[in-house]
């Protein structure tokens, strides 16, 4: 590209232009992707338009344009496999599959290749609610006691045991994640999915009455509260088997094709990623409803039971904290009110940025340092970094000294990090 002719050795990420920011990226040796995104603006009618560039976070914006090819990549393969197909590949495959995946208009259903139905990609992006937990893509873990935690992971194992189909699987409560056997890279991208896109329209359609059709049985038995989220319906009508997506999974190893078969019983959510040389009949998904159900909806007794002990209810006043370990990928946050990039943030787009540009100048820190900013409005920003752990504190206090601040943050680590984080 034309940056080597000023910087050969350095890469270029961003070029910002007085009205639009243009993010690159290079996620294969020969191909890049670019996105261009408009600066906002106020008009003024003296001055005409002012352009906001602080609005705009090219870090946040490269970390989605990231995520806009491995969402890409877990539902299509990479570039170079459709490429390379030994059956059809070529560049008009690629270029097809692109245009099927980013270039459809909102709300119109699209049938893939990969026999699966899928909304405008590009459109269901949250842009104006993107922030630092899209740069992170991190994962939220469902803490619980050994005893809970080994009755998830033994059931996990008895699932792959009696379905040798099943090669992997996942555990989520609560849009948390208890359990899985996929590499954290991996289950970066089906997390995001996940809570993202297809639980929330499955809760939506059970909302209004459109997961069980209304003239034929119940797609489960009264023993058990367990439904399929892809796949069939109800195991009652065969004609309403539905479609389980394929997914690209191991790109770290050997990248393999598999079934994605996702099961919920309450608030619990299996992810069976299935061998892609089984035939998913009604009978295959008869097995693993019978399977399931029962057994998971006892689990989900003893996994609400822990966690209903575990509920901490805290003031609105109180400091808000954000932590993520690079290690595994897992973060907590009492800024975020969720994890579906819905807004529900407990602080304001100023100190969100701050934190964004905090992370962005880490680099400074080297392995660990700390920092802390006062803003106008009277929040106090902390950012510490250590042992590729981060930890950011929001504290408003007007009169509060950097003394006392200092002191504030040093007893929320004891309280909430302690033992794995500056001890």
């Amino acid at each position: 590209m034309y940056y080597r002719s000023f910087s050969p050795g350095q890469p270029c990420d961003y070029c910002h232009t007085h009205k639009t920011r243009q993010i690159y990226y290079q996620p294969e040796p020969n191909f890049w992707m670019v996105m261009i995104v408009g600066v906002p603006y106020i008009y003024k009618e003296r001055d005409g338009n002012k352009y906001q560039n602080d609005e705009v976070s090219s870090n946040v914006c490269q970390a989605i344009l990231k995520q806009t090819y491995m969402m890409f990549r877990l539902f299509m393969g990479s570039f170079e496999t459709i490429i390379n197909d030994p059956e059809c590949g070529s560049v008009m495959l690629l270029k097809l599959k692109l245009e099927h995946f980013y270039s459809r208009i909102k709300y119109k259903l699209i049938k893939l290749d990969m026999n699966m139905c899928f909304y405008c990609y590009l459109l269901s992006l949250k842009l104006n609610n993107s922030d630092i937990l899209d740069v992170f893509q991190g994962l939220q873990f469902l803490p619980l006691d050994k005893i809970t935690f080994l009755k998830v992971q033994c059931f996990m194992n008895l699932v792959e045991a009696m379905f040798t189909q099943v090669k992997y699987t996942a555990f989520l409560y609560n849009d948390q994640v208890v359990w899985s056997g996929l590499e954290p890279e991996d289950m970066q991208v089906v997390y995001n999915y996940l809570v993202s896109t297809l639980l929330p329209a499955h809760l939506e359609k059970e909302l209004h009455g459109g997961s069980i059709p209304r003239n034929s049985p119940s797609p489960f038995t009264s023993s058990h509260y367990g439904k399929f989220v892809t796949g069939p319906a109800s195991v009652n009508e065969p004609s309403l088997i539905g479609k389980s997506p394929k997914v690209f999974i191991n790109y770290s190893t050997k990248p393999v094709s598999l079934y994605l078969v996702v099961y919920r019983a309450l608030s619990a959510t299996i992810c069976l990623f299935v061998d892609k040389k089984t035939s998913l009949l009604i009978d295959f998904f008869k097995s693993l409803d019978g399977f399931l159900g029962p057994q998971l909806t006892t689990l989900v007794s003893s996994v609400a039971e822990q966690c209903s002990k575990h509920v901490i209810v805290t003031p609105e006043s109180c400091t808000k904290y954000l932590y993520f370990n690079k290690l595994n990928l897992a973060y907590k946050s009492t800024i975020h009110l969720d994890n579906r990039r819905c807004s529900n943030v407990l602080t304001t787009p100023e100190v969100l940025r701050i934190i964004t540009d905090i992370y962005n100048d880490r680099n400074r820190l080297k392995e660990a340092g700390e920092v802390i900013i006062k803003t106008i409005s009277d929040y106090w920003v902390i950012g510490k970094l250590s042992n590729l752990r981060e930890f950011f504190v929001v504290i408003q206090q007007k009169s509060a000294s950097i003394i006392e601040i200092d002191d504030e943050v040093k007893r929320l680590c004891e309280k909430q990090l302690k033992s794995i984080f500056f001890h």
